[in-house]
């Protein structure tokens, strides 16, 4: 059984404009990030007098790696504030890159720093290299703010172990996302010793306005768009479950009804953080793209059984609270700037490809969608896709492994010869790690340039 939602010609009169596709401010952003860390090493710089020891430059070191990991610290907590410049502008898989990477640079740069300043207070106290995990211990109780600290580095090396890949695998998503919410409480309890014991923040005023400033403004961004803003999202629009939908063997459709949710800014391409109200579900919140145009009273998302979370979905009741997050995503029809667009889907990555193949503006052959799949029963959604290709004029293709089981084609060389002006089209993306890196792969190698090829990944 399948399930249609209709009001694809006023989806796509919401988004019927002149081409002018957003500009990422992903640049900007870097510069104003590489600007504050030379701030930093300005700072340090000019508290820093002659380096005439070596005891001198150990404990200049760990100062400055101490500096530059706190201010890190700030970027990282900012980066899963969920700000809606980043999360739909530069694009929330863009920015969970850019916190997995600022997060082990902050543990490098935080481990340098604790193993520099207590060589150097040891090598002050006229001890030795072996004495350093003495020193360590005789700091915490001595030096004010310096256990917190501790349990703050304690934390933070945590979170970092269970985020390597194979060990985040092994504990399981809900897991390591709650443990990552340990964050907030990490830098909290590093950040007072930062001022108290930093002899920069001790003999610059404005230095400790400016740290107090920098903290203070990512803490009321982490308020107001972690917990403030949701919580006047669901009450508004006091979302539930209205229909559970097989669409094909281990894929449903979940609609979710409420009270005026077309003012809640989704397109098409979004997707939402979902916490089902149900037993066994309610710690649980998982990121779903809308598979259908948003309408004022309802969303569709559709989802594959691959995990306990996502098999639970088929047990839901109707009338289920549901508790959302977002819009999120930078995968929308801003991000278009040619009239010809293609839409690439890999098994369940159907489905934002589905609301975008609904929406998107176009004339008679400017919109193609190619939907890989293994077999021919698990092309979800296909009635759909089918019925809107032939309202709309557009082109749909499909792409499964032959009865003895060999992949189709999908390289530079056939999408050219499908797509003869593939070079001259827009290329939205979505499906599995493997299959996005070869489409990519292909589509670079049939003239298409990287600016226009707009994919993202939801794993986070």
């Amino acid at each position: 059984m399948t399930t249609t939602l209709a009001g694809g010609r006023a989806a796509r009169r919401q988004t019927m404009r002149r081409i002018r596709p957003r500009r990422s401010p992903a640049v900007p952003l870097l510069i104003a990030v590489w600007a504050g860390a030379a701030a930093v090493l300005w700072l340090w710089w000019d508290n820093t007098p002659s380096l005439a020891d070596d005891t001198s430059k150990i404990l200049a070191a760990g100062r400055i790696t101490g500096l530059l990991a706190g201010y890190l610290m700030a970027l990282v907590v900012l980066q899963m504030a969920r700000v809606p410049a980043l999360e739909r502008r530069v694009g929330t898989d863009r920015v969970a890159r850019w916190h997995a990477m600022t997060g082990r640079y902050t543990l490098c740069l935080v481990l340098a720093h604790v193993f520099l300043t207590m060589w150097g207070y040891a090598l002050q106290a006229g001890k030795g290299l072996g004495d350093i995990v003495q020193q360590t211990i005789d700091s915490i109780n001595q030096l004010p703010d310096m256990g917190k600290a501790a349990i703050g580095t304690g934390l933070l090396f945590l979170i970092g172990i269970l985020s390597i890949g194979g060990v985040r695998r092994l504990i399981g998503y809900d897991t390591w996302y709650h443990v990552h919410l340990l964050t907030y409480a990490s830098v909290y309890m590093t950040f007072w010793h930062q001022i108290t014991t930093g002899n920069e923040f001790a003999v610059e005023p404005a230095a400790k306005t400016f740290w107090y400033g920098l903290y203070g403004v990512v803490t009321a961004l982490v308020l107001w768009y972690r917990i403030l803003t949701p919580i006047r999202l669901n009450l508004r629009h006091r979302m539930r479950v209205e229909a559970v939908i097989e669409e094909t063997p281990g894929i449903v459709s979940v609609l979710i009804g409420g009270r005026k949710l077309h003012r809640m800014g989704a397109e098409a391409g979004h997707f939402f953080r979902w916490r089902f109200k149900a037993p066994g579900m309610r710690f649980s919140s998982h990121p779903y793209s809308l598979s259908a145009a948003p309408r004022p009273d309802m969303l569709r998302i559709t989802v594959k059984a691959i995990g306990d979370h996502t098999s639970r979905l088929r047990e839901l009741e109707p009338g289920t609270k549901v508790w959302a997050e977002g819009p999120y995503g930078a995968m929308t029809a801003q991000r278009r700037s040619r009239g010809k667009v293609l839409l690439v889907a890999g098994g369940v990555g159907i489905t934002p490809m589905r609301a975008l193949f609904e929406t998107l503006p176009g004339a008679t052959g400017d919109i193609t969608l190619l939907y890989r799949a293994n077999t021919t029963q698990d092309l979800a959604l296909w009635g759909e896709l089918a019925k809107i290709a032939d309202e709309r004029g557009a082109r749909l293709m499909y792409a499964v492994n032959s009865p003895d089981g060999e992949r189709p084609d999908i390289s530079a060389e056939s999408l050219q010869r499908k797509i003869p002006d593939i070079d001259q089209h827009d290329v939205f993306m979505c499906g599995p790690p493997g299959f996005a890196q070869s489409v990519y792969e292909a589509l670079r190698g049939a003239g298409v340039p990287a600016r226009r090829i707009h994919h993202e990944s939801f794993e986070m």
